[in-house]
């Protein structure tokens, strides 16, 4: 049966502090020694300040590195953005200010190894200090996300895939969210952090996990040594079944995790908290789905008053299908995969899903019968 603290907190320091360290406490403080490499792996999805709730906040950061500290061992914060620089993201984020005198490294992750995930991904590409780590503190944010749902413990790590790799996996898995799912779930298990801390205090909903999102106060940290474990938890709190979140049902599958939890504090309800609307991303015959990809399947559509064409779309698309035409943005639904990359990385939230009059049509039919 796995562990799962719950504890309502807030980014009061002092309270934060005596919550973090008590889960990092429980589940690392015996794993780290005085020689030991420790990895603080935060989401640091793009530049952003705490209140837009994109990041993982930096005094949740600064707690995890103090308690590493304590321990005597300097720690690494890494991660690889999906866009912008690092240095800028440590900057905007406040994180670098919060830890300003600490013995801390900052260190984006570039360097990658070769790891045998398992079929059938075989060997991937996977940043080198992740794999190295000898305990790795996972510190996601609670985000929806507009291909998975959610994006929370094992989402997190696909951060430990360095630079344009991500986009490459994206188009490899194509428009399979199943097989997406698989592959956050393999790479999960073979980096087996030591502990996950999900940052629910100040989440997001809507159409995250980027700057389309909406920043949604809950008050809540969450923590375990199972991060399948914390990720179940917060679908429940969320009032939704946990196997509707993929990477959870993929653990199920593989027989990794059979969802006994025992959770240590009260778990709040929490209703109406906005998810986006996750269709399928292939219908019909395969004679048949470019008509339908074409007209009856959601896709990403840009607010021309909100784009300013600065290129971050069409350079991460992993499909090509973004380009810019005169004054605005050209998308080829063809090529799109639907994985809502643009919108995750368009730095002036001017990307949203949008349901086509076919889609719409369908649905009412499909809820009618």
């Amino acid at each position: 049966m796995a562990r799962v603290i719950v504890r309502q907190s807030s980014y009061d320091y002092e309270t934060l502090k005596q919550h973090c360290f008590s889960i990092l406490d429980q589940f690392c403080g015996d794993l780290i020694r005085k020689d030991s490499f420790v990895v603080i792996k935060p989401n640091f999805l793009s530049a952003a300040t705490p209140d837009k709730a994109i990041l993982t906040h930096p005094m949740i950061i600064k707690c995890a590195a103090e308690f590493v500290l304590s321990k005597g061992v300097r720690p690494q914060i890494s991660d690889s953005p999906a866009m912008g620089s690092f240095e800028r993201i440590l900057k905007e984020s406040g994180v670098k200010h919060a830890l300003e005198g600490l013995d801390v490294e900052f260190k984006e992750f570039k360097q990658s190894v070769k790891v045998d995930i398992g079929e059938p991904f075989g060997q991937i590409d996977m940043a080198e200090d992740a794999i190295r780590a000898d305990v790795l503190i996972n510190l996601p944010k609670l985000k929806t996300h507009s291909q998975m749902l959610l994006t929370l413990g094992v989402k997190n790590l696909f951060g430990c895939i360095a630079g344009y790799r991500k986009a490459e996996w994206h188009m490899r898995t194509g428009v399979d969210r199943h097989m997406f799912a698989r592959l956050l779930f393999q790479i999960y298990r073979t980096l087996n952090p030591a502990v996950t801390i999900v940052d629910g205090i100040l989440a997001m909903e809507g159409e995250g996990p980027g700057k389309s999102g909406l920043p949604k106060h809950l008050g809540v940290l969450i923590g375990s040594d199972n991060t399948v474990a914390v990720d179940m938890t917060i679908c429940t709190m969320l009032g939704i079944e946990p196997e509707v979140l993929l990477t959870n049902e993929v653990s199920k599958e593989l027989g990794f995790f059979n969802g006994s939890i025992e959770v240590d504090g009260d778990l709040p309800k929490i209703r109406g908290f906005s998810l986006p609307g996750i269709t399928p991303l292939a219908i019909g015959p395969g004679w048949a789905q470019r008509f339908f990809r074409q007209h009856f399947l959601q896709r990403p559509e840009v607010d021309n008053s909100m784009c300013d064409l600065c290129g971050t779309c069409w350079e991460f698309c992993p499909a090509g299908a973004l380009a810019e035409s005169g004054d605005t943005l050209r998308f080829d639904y063809d090529k799109c995969i639907r994985c809502f990359c643009c919108i995750e990385v368009c730095p002036s939230g001017a990307l949203h899903i949008r349901e086509t009059m076919g889609g719409k049509l369908l649905r009412k039919l499909t809820h009618k019968n």
